[in-house]
């Protein structure tokens, strides 16, 4: 969609809206695909990139605004032809019911693309559920469809399909998610935020055993709030270059590092790490540790920044065991789905310990 909207915008000129749910600054925006997309297609003299918008020589303009962090300069724009939402399951009623009517130029259009969650999703309900809109054109299109899937995300995609039919069908075939009433987290979002003065930030790592991930995750704790902002993610990661992956997280080194909790049950590698310069230290855990860590995140208002798309995924599939003979939903997490839940767990152990989170900043 990006690079069908550049090829449009430069052949004649179209005012662009690229919409998300939430954009708190132009750094959560699709902006910067716009702008590699223009540079792949070799279209840099036809467009002019400024820090908020995009202009192109015959008159083009895309803009970038966020449906809920500022639905009044949504509201207020004028002689839109191509609104284009991104990751529109997140998308809420309200939003919709703000954009759909400023739409309204003759011939113009709305572009939706988006990863299925929930048939209740306001998106799926608008499109997916009953009679669509008049003149709407829907497609599914999968990792099938796409010439050009490359070979790494095909590796996952058939480790998912070995271990994890479920999962695969929902983050692959773009099935719906099922199971919802064995979810283990409900009520988090995918938003930005700014944590305040004073909050600082938790660091858990867990390790990856064969095909597993090795995961570093870094989250926030302010009020009620748990943050998830950035988060390390790699399959069969070796030793050797675990401190490269965690290297990619700001504060994990340098003088400023922040202390990081890992899975205790790889000594070997939390001493590699300290000598690489790590300030990491082996997690607790102990008897009914998994049961605490879990009722304390499910106590949190969890919010997850849209970069870290594994936290996300873990969130939406990670469940309670179905007793197979009768349906009956277990008090037993599945054990699947929980690298990134387990690297927080770790991540806040000590501050579930210290009753942290009660107060609102250190």
């Amino acid at each position: 969609m990006a690079t069908a909207l550049v090829l449009l915008a430069a052949q004649r000129p179209l005012r662009i809206l690229a919409a998300r749910q939430f954009q708190r600054s132009i750094r959560d925006s699709s902006k910067r695909l716009i702008d590699d997309r223009i540079a792949h297609l070799g279209l840099r003299r036809r467009f002019k990139s400024t820090e908020t918008d995009i202009v192109g020589t015959n008159g083009s303009a895309i803009l970038f605004a966020g449906l809920a962090t500022n639905p009044e300069s949504v509201k207020s724009m004028e002689g839109i032809d191509i609104a284009w939402v991104e990751e529109a399951a997140t998308i809420s009623q309200a939003s919709l019911e703000i954009l759909i009517p400023t739409i309204r130029k003759e011939g113009s259009e709305l572009w939706f693309a988006w990863n299925p969650r929930l048939a209740t999703d306001p998106v799926d309900a608008l499109f997916r559920t009953g009679l669509p809109p008049p003149d709407s054109i829907i497609r599914r299109v999968t990792y099938a469809d796409n010439p050009w899937f490359p070979a790494v995300l095909d590796a996952e995609r058939r480790w998912d399909l070995a271990r994890d039919p479920a999962k695969h069908a929902h983050i692959w075939d773009g099935e719906y998610r099922r199971h919802a009433e064995a979810q283990i987290f409900t009520g988090w979002r995918i938003d930005t935020l700014d944590p305040p003065e004073g909050a600082r930030p938790f660091f858990g790592a867990d390790w990856g055993f064969a095909a597993d991930p090795t995961v570093l995750v870094r989250c926030w704790l302010f009020d009620r709030v748990l943050f998830i902002d950035h988060e390390a993610y790699r399959i069969g990661c070796p030793i050797a270059e675990t401190g490269a992956l965690f290297r990619t997280v700001e504060g994990t080194h340098g003088p400023g590092a922040w202390p990081i909790t890992g899975d205790s049950a790889r000594p070997e590698l939390i001493d590699h790490l300290r000598r690489e310069g790590f300030r990491i230290k082996p997690a607790r855990k102990g008897k009914a540790s998994v049961e605490d860590g879990i009722a304390f995140l499910q106590n949190r208002d969890i919010v997850v920044h849209p970069r870290c798309r594994h936290a996300i995924d873990e969130l939406t599939l990670y469940s309670f065991k179905t007793d197979p003979l009768t349906g009956d939903i277990l008090p037993i997490p599945e054990d699947r789905h929980n690298h990134v839940i387990d690297a927080l767990r770790y991540a806040v152990e000590d501050a579930r310990a210290a009753g942290y989170g009660l107060l609102k900043v250190l």
